[in-house]
């Protein structure tokens, strides 16, 4: 019987996001697929460490307790084998993740299966494999970034916090503010206040999230969304018009207006931030959980950037 995934949330999530296998990445990196391969049959019984995406995921899956209607589906996907996804499913069922979908792709990209299995964001520590998705369009996706130390996640909701620019909106306004400067992206800003900003690569999820939302009373949700920006005032009313002409009430914003992120994301909590900017991300990335939003390959982000690190230069 086909599954309704219209109100379900869907996340993709690659084994390296999931758990911590880097030591093994390397040595896939450095001895090849078959010394990869027998090290993972070796040891398919130790149990994998959490990485990144884990206490998101964990915390995903437990909204589905006590509802008539699964909300949420976690699919693993892997360019690994079968044969060598073995050691996952058993760390998946040690940690008792209700995860029943996995795609192993045998070294093939993963990129074109993300509509197969309706995904709506998509984890990973592959950085071809992000781009490929975020080329094309599929769903967001994020490279995730190691985990950072001493994380204590909250087991009882789930917080997402989201940079505004290029990550929830196109990247046509932070584009003006990179090659025109702060004064004229602030007066076009002001002056266009009522128009809605272009939707960007998260546009999809955040509206899912809302909806997401919807069905609990507003004082029971666990589902928790902030949305964490450099952009400060007159730019901040485009925002909250944009996010209101899509129908999205967020739940906390913070309009940082050039001040570091990260003491905003830990008292906020994020089980996760996506932001586009490694300036940011290597900061909160210390302290939560975060993954980077790329910009598309011809993009005019890309060439703005090239252009500002040759000026400097």
């Amino acid at each position: 019987m086909p599954v309704d995934v219209s109100e379900m949330l869907i996340i993709g999530v690659s084994t390296r996001a999931l758990f911590n296998l880097e030591d093994e990445n390397q040595l896939f990196l450095s001895e090849g697929i078959h010394s990869y391969s027998d090290y993972q049959q070796a040891h398919e019984n130790d149990i994998l460490a959490p990485g990144s995406a884990f206490p998101l995921i964990k915390n995903l899956l437990q909204l589905n307790k006590g509802r008539d209607k699964r909300i949420v589906e976690v699919v693993v996907m892997s360019r690994n084998s079968p044969e060598t996804g073995i050691r996952v499913f058993n760390s998946i069922e040690h940690y008792q993740l209700d995860i029943s979908r996995v795609a192993l792709t045998g070294g093939q990209p993963l990129a074109p299966y993300m509509s197969a299995f309706h995904i709506d964001l998509f984890l990973s520590k592959d950085v071809e494999d992000v781009q490929n998705i975020i080329n094309n369009g599929a769903c967001a996706a994020a490279i995730v970034y190691d985990p950072p130390d001493n994380f204590n996640a909250d087991n009882k909701q789930v917080k997402i916090a989201f940079d505004a620019d290029a990550v929830l909106f196109s990247d046509e306004s932070e584009y003006r503010y990179k090659t025109k400067g702060m004064a004229a992206f602030h007066e076009f800003e002001k002056a266009n206040e009522d128009l809605p900003l272009d939707a960007g690569p998260f546009a999809g999820l955040i509206r899912k999230l809302s909806r997401l939302q919807k069905l609990y009373p507003p004082d029971e949700c666990p589902i928790r969304v902030s949305i964490v920006t450099s952009r400060s005032a007159p730019a901040h009313m485009r925002v909250i018009k944009t996010l209101r002409s899509w129908g999205v009430n967020v739940d906390e914003a913070y309009f940082m207006g050039g001040f570091s992120k990260e003491q905003t994301l830990i008292n906020f909590g994020a089980h996760i931030f996506f932001d586009d900017q490694d300036i940011h991300l290597k900061e909160s990335s210390k302290f939560v959980p975060s993954g980077k939003v790329p910009y598309r390959s011809d993009s005019r982000m890309n060439q703005a950037n090239v252009n500002n690190k040759q000026e400097k230069s």
